[in-house]
C-alpha cells in the first residue's frame, strides 16, 4: 500500500501519470473496437433527484433507482437490497476500470521512455 505514492513522488516521477490531468495516450490505442462510455442518467434527472455532485458518475442511474426504492419503501429500507447491490457492483466495476486505465497509461509511458532510450 502506497507504492503508487512512492513511484509518483520519489522514483518514477517522469513515467507515473497524474490522475488529476488528462491522459497522454489515445484511449483507443491498442484497441481495434473500443466503445466510449456514456452516461445513462441525464443531468436533468440527477438535478431533479438532487443527487450530490460527488456521486454523479457512470453509476448514477443505479443510484437513482436506489433512491426511488428507498423513497417508495420508506420504513422498510431493507427492501432495496437488490438496488443497493447493483449500485455497489457498478461502483466497484467503475473503480476497477479507472485503475486499469491508470495502469495502462503508466505502462505506455514506460514503453515510450524505453523506446526513446533505445533510439538514443
Amino acid at each position: 500500500m502506497g507504492a503508487h505514492l512512492a513511484r509518483r513522488y520519489i522514483t518514477d516521477t517522469d513515467t507515473e501519470p497524474d490522475p488529476g490531468k488528462k491522459f497522454e495516450f489515445d484511449p483507443n490505442y491498442g484497441f481495434p473496437e473500443r466503445k466510449e462510455r456514456v452516461m445513462v442518467a441525464t443531468q436533468e434527472q440527477m438535478n431533479l433527484a438532487q443527487v450530490p455532485v460527488e456521486q454523479r458518475d457512470y453509476c448514477a442511474h443505479h443510484l437513482l433507482k436506489l433512491m426511488k426504492c428507498k423513497r417508495d419503501n420508506w420504513p422498510n429500507f431493507l427492501a432495496c437490497k437488490h438496488e443497493r447491490h447493483d449500485w455497489d457492483y457498478c461502483e466497484m466495476q467503475d473503480y476497477v476500470m479507472r485503475m486499469k486505465e491508470y495502469e495502462r497509461e503508466r505502462r505506455l509511458q514506460l514503453r515510450k521512455k524505453r523506446i526513446e532510450a533505445q533510439a538514443a
